[in-house]
């Protein structure tokens, strides 16, 4: 591991579903074609990791979105996938309208 930092930037792309956030996830982070595609698969590779190899080559990881989709407020998936991310090795960053 290195102390660079993984910066995955989504902004500008549509996210309605999780499905979309794994399809976009998957060529940035180098998901393997056996990632489970779901929140418990996305902890263990984000908190415990030894799944990406491109995850684990560096020490923070940070994820940008825009605030719509899947990420404009009070849905329950986009919840419970911003509470996996630790806020200090593992970012999700929603930003807002321009």
């Amino acid at each position: 591991m290195t102390d660079s930092e993984l910066v995955v930037d989504l902004r500008g792309r549509l996210i309605e579903t999780l499905n979309d956030f794994w399809d976009a996830l998957t060529e940035p982070c180098g998901l393997p074609e056996w990632f489970g595609r779901n929140l418990d698969a996305w902890s263990d590779t984000i908190e415990t990791r030894g799944i990406s190899e491109v995850i684990d080559s560096h020490a923070v990881l940070i994820v940008h979105v825009d605030q719509r989709g899947l990420f404009n407020g009070g849905r329950r998936e986009a919840n419970a996938l911003a509470s996996i991310f630790d806020g200090e090795r593992n970012r999700l960053v929603v930003h807002g309208p321009a």
